[in-house]
């Protein structure tokens, strides 16, 4: 349940925040509901050549329009929209996040919690999904955290709360690669929440066709 913290009208927290508004986000929002995990889903926005604070890092955009994916994109996009419309998915297409920062958890050892910062707020949860990083930016904002970085930088970011869905190191996934990531991602998520809980099996929508690739 979504709730606001006590003592800061501003201030609200849930369990995931999904930092993007296209296909990615709408796909793990909707696996996220459909396995009854909480989630807010904003736009993102990037902050350049502004100094940040320790543990704080800025969200950049990386989208990349292809004409030639429109109908194709807008097609399952659609279907999305209705699914999020239908099951009351949290989805706030006027808020933009321009800031993550860290937090110490709640005990010693423990995953940390996170702040996304947004023009009118801030969102605090225990889970972080982007959908618009290239991984050089992401092993910026690792290195910004101060947290080492192998060669995957996705284990990287799991270990510390923080997924990825329709993220690509060359190309963008497709949409069918995309829903199958957001179906991971959900399922991932969802087991740390409940942990006592079984896998679910099933998809929270049916596939659609063949799609193009596209960037969300």
């Amino acid at each position: 349940m979504v709730s606001s913290m006590p003592g800061d009208a501003g201030t609200e927290q849930t369990t995931t925040v999904v930092i993007g508004t296209g296909l990615s986000g709408l796909a793990v929002a909707a696996e996220l509901r459909r396995r009854g995990v909480d989630a807010i889903v904003v736009d993102g926005l990037d902050i350049l050549g502004a100094r940040q604070p320790a543990n704080t890092s800025s969200l950049q955009r990386c989208d990349a329009a292809d004409s030639d994916t429109l109908r194709e994109r807008n097609e399952i996009l659609r279907h999305l929209r209705n699914y999020a419309a239908s099951h009351s998915v949290d989805v706030r297409n006027t808020t933009r996040a321009v800031q993550l920062t860290m937090l110490e958890g709640p005990a010693h050892g423990a995953a940390p919690q996170w702040q996304v910062h947004t023009p009118t707020g801030i969102l605090v949860a225990d889970h972080i999904v982007l959908t618009r990083c290239a991984h050089s930016q992401l092993r910026r904002m690792l290195s910004d955290f101060g947290i080492a970085v192998g060669r995957n930088v996705a284990a990287a970011m799991r270990a510390i709360g923080i997924y990825l869905v329709g993220v690509g190191e060359l190309i963008t996934p497709s949409p069918k690669e995309v829903l199958r990531q957001a179906k991971t991602v959900g399922q991932a998520i969802s087991a740390k929440v409940n942990p006592d809980s079984g896998p679910s099996s099933g998809g929270a929508f049916p596939a659609t066709g063949s799609f193009a690739v596209l960037t969300c």
